[in-house]
């Protein structure tokens, strides 16, 4: 089966599995893409389809894992047949910008020095462009609230380490090839890690246990080691909340 959304390209549905749907909004990573995925998680969510049990995007795709005994699969493709071609799927929604605190000295970025010389700029450029974009969510994976972003600055892309890490704080920024992003857990890693956050981008006692969705931004907001213990303590006491500003999509 295969729908054309908005003339904007085919989108393509098929079987997962005996309980899930592929839908596939084409073969490019790109930010137009994510947000017709991005505005059809919405459509989804908002319909409530009884037996649909969970709805997990990607970078060009979303799998719809459903309840055979509920729905049978071809009451559901037609049932999201038509949500997705709702004209308002693809835009007319607003996204959330997430303000994430980091701090670049040194004894919280190991590996800001070596990415400077990398680069051949001064740790201070690397700062400022790292924290000049707001980046893309595509989507989220490898570990609970891993963000994989879209949008770092070419100008200080740097391979991963030769040999990862055994271990890397939960919190750690780094860079990694074209991409940049956060650990939310503590965990072995190949990053380079530049930066770290107090605030815990994932946390299985909150509600919801992570702070970010896909097809939402990112944006890195420089604080000096003194503002990162003031606001480690307020996220270990409950009280911190970070920032979010919402914008037309």
């Amino acid at each position: 089966m295969t729908i054309t959304v908005n003339n904007m390209g085919k989108v393509k549905y098929a079987p997962a599995g005996d309980q899930g749907i592929v839908i596939n909004f084409g073969g490019e990573i790109s930010e137009e893409i994510n947000r017709q995925i991005y505005g059809a998680v919405k459509q989804i969510d908002c319909a409530r389809i009884k037996g649909v049990i969970e709805v997990i995007p990607s970078y060009t795709s979303l799998l719809v894992l459903y309840d055979r005994e509920t729905i049978s699969y071809g009451r559901l493709l037609k049932q999201l047949g038509k949500l997705v071609e709702r004209p308002a799927h693809a835009g007319a929604v607003k996204g959330r910008i997430h303000h994430i605190p980091v701090c670049y000295e040194p004894e919280f970025a190991p590996d800001l020095q070596e990415v400077a010389e990398y680069c051949g700029l001064s740790p201070e450029e690397i700062v400022d462009i790292h924290t000049g974009t707001d980046y893309l969510i595509y989507m989220l994976g490898f570990l609970p609230g891993f963000a994989y972003l879209g949008g770092m600055d070419s100008r200080i892309e740097c391979p991963r380490l030769t040999t990862p890490r055994t271990k890397i704080p939960a919190g750690g920024v780094g860079i990694g090839g074209k991409q940049t992003g956060i650990y939310p857990l503590e965990s072995p890693g190949g990053w380079r890690i530049i930066g770290q956050t107090p605030v815990r981008v994932y946390d299985p006692d909150r509600d919801p246990s992570i702070l970010y969705a896909m097809g939402e931004r990112i944006r890195f907001e420089k604080i000096t080691a003194e503002e990162y213990k003031e606001v480690e303590a307020l996220v270990q006491s409950g009280d911190y909340q970070h920032r979010i500003t919402e914008v037309d999509l």
